[in-house]
């Protein structure tokens, strides 16, 4: 905790602290480092020592109704919003009334949107791009591979909770019939998969459902850092356990089509899925390759070369990072490309070739 302006007071945790030293760099802040169990003795400390003591934290009032009931006097929802996120300017303006002085505005203008997007190289790519090329509905989950529903890809049209994917999916079945289960696919990454979607799952095959699923296996909790979980065989400390089997739990829980496939392979994932999606039976269809950032050396053993670009942009259907487009031709960012030739794959007049190396193709 640091103290600087006594008058006022400020308790906070997470992105929240951000925007609170921002939005009041002259106040005292107490920084929750760990949000359970509170430090009661040095928080009472502090809020004794401030004139007035707001406490800023996202959507429900968990820290402040906690100091309330302590008995100690300070402000937070009554002021700031219990919806949506926080940002610098809503603090400032909930705690003092005064907005932050903005930018130009004609100088935002010329400032290009850099909306987020998939690694380049990332394994989930060629999947997303094969369920829009089929323009299946896709329910969707919690993973970075969410990022699919931006375009070019494109390819996602419900996430709401962890876990939800594989029972919207049945739930559209159910209310829709077997023809638009035929029509649609539930993607899910193995963690959120081990979280939250294995019940999911045993209920489809229990109530007799038709539903494709996607398991995303990239052998790593990506979206939060790549922590291991029960299907990478390391726990959370980095010790070897067992890891689960998809394969063998999908057919222990009663599901008989069960097909892995390389990730990169859009050929193959075109072939499987397609037919998957036309059986009327619950299958699985897993996805294998490692996050790019678990080893990024792995796949770096080949190098990728623009030869004769026409110009048709169907690499740029990808939505890679690596891939940009300039003088009406494909240009590829040798200190981004990763080389997993997704591009080569979906080149219309086979552009993009693959040139095998022993080194590190960002050099």
């Amino acid at each position: 905790m640091v103290y600087q302006n006594l008058e006022l007071g400020i308790i906070t945790s997470g992105i929240a602290y951000q925007y609170s030293k921002e939005a009041f760099p002259e106040a005292s802040v107490f920084k929750l480092g760990m949000s359970y169990p509170l430090p009661k003795e040095k928080i009472s400390e502090f809020v004794k020592r401030c004139g007035k003591v707001y406490v800023v934290e996202e959507l429900e009032p968990i820290f402040e109704e906690k100091i309330k009931a302590w008995g100690l006097e300070v402000i937070g929802k009554t002021v700031l919003p219990a919806i949506g996120e926080l940002n610098t300017e809503i603090v400032r303006k909930s705690i003092s009334g005064e907005t932050i002085q903005r930018i130009d505005t004609e100088l935002a203008k010329d400032i290009p949107a850099r909306p987020p997007v998939l690694c380049p190289g990332c394994r989930h790519r060629g999947v997303f791009y094969v369920l829009k090329k089929l323009k299946l509905h896709v329910s969707g989950d919690i993973g970075c591979y969410t990022l699919a529903a931006f375009p070019p890809l494109s390819a996602m049209d419900t996430s709401i909770c962890m876990g939800a994917s594989i029972g919207m999916a049945f739930g559209f079945e159910k209310a829709r019939g077997k023809d638009f289960a035929k029509k649609s696919v539930a993607v899910i990454g193995d963690s959120t998969f081990v979280h939250s979607g294995i019940t999911a799952l045993i209920d489809v095959v229990y109530n007799q459902g038709n539903v494709t699923v996607i398991l995303l296996d990239n052998s790593t909790t990506a979206m939060t850092g790549n922590q291991d979980h029960p299907g990478t065989g390391y726990t959370i400390q980095g010790k070897k356990s067992e890891a689960v089997d998809f394969q063998a739990l999908a057919r222990v829980i009663g599901i008989k089509r069960v097909q892995t496939v390389d990730a990169y392979d859009i050929i193959g994932l075109e072939k499987i899925i397609r037919g998957e999606t036309q059986a009327e039976e619950p299958s699985l269809i897993i996805t294998k390759r490692p996050c790019v950032l678990l080893s990024r050396d792995a796949y770096t053993t080949q190098t990728l070369k623009v030869i004769d670009c026409k110009g048709c942009k169907a690499c740029l259907k990808l939505g890679c990072p690596a891939i940009s487009f300039k003088n009406n031709a494909a240009e590829i960012n040798r200190a981004l490309c990763i080389g997993c030739a997704l591009c080569s794959q979906v080149s219309s007049f086979n552009a993009i070739k693959q040139i095998v190396s022993t080194g590190d193709n960002r050099l």
